[in-house]
């Protein structure tokens, strides 16, 4: 044989990734398509061309398949952790990599043993950490971004200003806010962070400002560490444009010590199809997770983004299922919320949201720090008691 037999130092531990395969060739075909990605993801060789020995444990195993409905078959391969390199960059080559470029074949959820879950910090802070920077233990959190693109840095300040003075817990960058002329990173964040900082002066509140700091790559901890320097609550990354090692970065650099809000733009193009890419849960929760985002920003079912509820459900149970020492996350749900809706998505979500109105909030009336107020009187009025009641 062209490759011989040789010993692979592997412990045994393997982490498991559950796919959706869809086939016209009935189970043969969907044994088929699962066993060319467990070789694809791995040794990427045909079968016949890997020795025996350990090398068949360095291939992924296939250890189930399920029919669904409409020619679509659950599939679970398990791939040693080693294969990982125990780097997040690693690991999510293993699960989607090369079978990316391939069709029908998407990645619904994937778990880890604690082998290789502890070489990941995860949330610095989680969902406990982020309630108690703002004082609520238990209640929905109510959040916002700054909008639009176009407006100079003093006339975001002053929006910032408001909403903060209206009682909202995060004041956030709309995700369109870079570095534009009209508004310059360094400007608008200094301006933004004042003006947050003199609400919560006034109120006695907690109030976060996140800015968001994704930009060059030679920038983006530069940005980070300016922010923590000028008072920011939080940072805002978008992963899809700068890479989920990014946050882990972040996440486990203690000069920056904030919490990361994941936005997920540019994410959609993984999300979308059913055949392709990855289960909106899998990635805006499991990845972001093991990443170290505090918060998953995310499109609502229901609102101006073709997001189900049952992409949403997957992703409720993914950012707080047990795992290991990682952290929940919170969820922050927009696109297209309304004060209306309130009722609704708390009784969907529970208490455990951020309620993420923007637009919304505009169209209640010329009164802007009025309609934050009424914003949080409706979510304290509808949440689900307290744990202490």
């Amino acid at each position: 044989m062209f490759f011989p037999s040789v010993p692979v130092p592997l412990s045994g531990d393997r982490f498991h990734v559950t796919y959706h395969i869809r086939t016209d060739d009935g189970l043969a075909g969907a044994r088929q398509a699962a066993l060319d990605a467990a070789y694809e993801q791995t040794v990427e060789l045909p079968g016949s061309l890997v020795p025996d020995g350990d090398m068949q444990d360095v291939v992924g195993h296939i250890e189930h398949i399920e029919p669904l409905d409409d020619g679509y078959y659950e599939v679970v391969i398990s791939y040693p952790v080693e294969a990982s390199g125990f780097e997040l960059t690693g690991l999510l080559s293993v699960v989607y990599g090369n079978i990316s470029m391939q069709d029908r074949i998407r990645v619904i959820r994937f778990d880890l043993p604690p082998s290789l879950l502890e070489k990941f910090s995860g949330p610095r802070f989680g969902r406990e950490g982020l309630r108690a920077l703002v004082g609520a233990p238990d209640r929905p959190l109510l959040g916002t971004a700054l909008k639009p693109m176009g407006f100079p840095a003093d006339k975001l300040a002053e929006l910032a200003y408001q909403f903060a003075l209206g009682g909202l817990d995060i004041v956030k960058d709309d995700h369109s806010l870079a570095n534009q002329p009209t508004a310059p990173f360094d400007r608008r964040l200094e301006a933004c962070a004042a003006a947050v900082r003199r609400a919560n002066e006034e109120t006695g509140g907690s109030t976060l400002y996140v800015p968001n700091i994704t930009g060059p790559a030679d920038q983006v901890l530069k940005r980070a560490l300016l922010a923590k320097e000028l008072g920011a609550g939080g940072i805002e990354v978008i992963a899809g444009l700068v890479g989920f090692d990014t946050i882990r970065l972040l996440a486990e650099d203690p000069r920056i010590n904030l919490p990361i809000f994941a936005h997920p733009a540019m994410l959609g193009t993984y999300t979308l199809s059913r055949d392709h890419g990855f289960a909106l849960g899998a990635l805006y929760g499991e990845v972001n997770r093991i990443a170290g985002a505090d918060v998953a920003i995310c499109t609502n079912y229901g609102g101006r983004f073709p997001t189900t509820r049952e992409d949403i459900a997957q992703l409720r149970e993914l950012i707080s299922r047990p795992m290991g020492h990682i952290r929940p996350m919170l969820p922050m749900p927009g696109g297209g919320m309304t004060v209306e809706r309130v009722p609704e998505i708390l009784e969907f979500y529970g208490n455990d949201v951020i309620l993420l109105i923007s637009g919304g909030l505009f169209t209640m009336g010329p009164d802007l720090v009025e309609n934050c107020r009424r914003f949080r009187e409706v979510v304290e009025s509808t949440a689900q008691p307290t744990r202490d009641a």
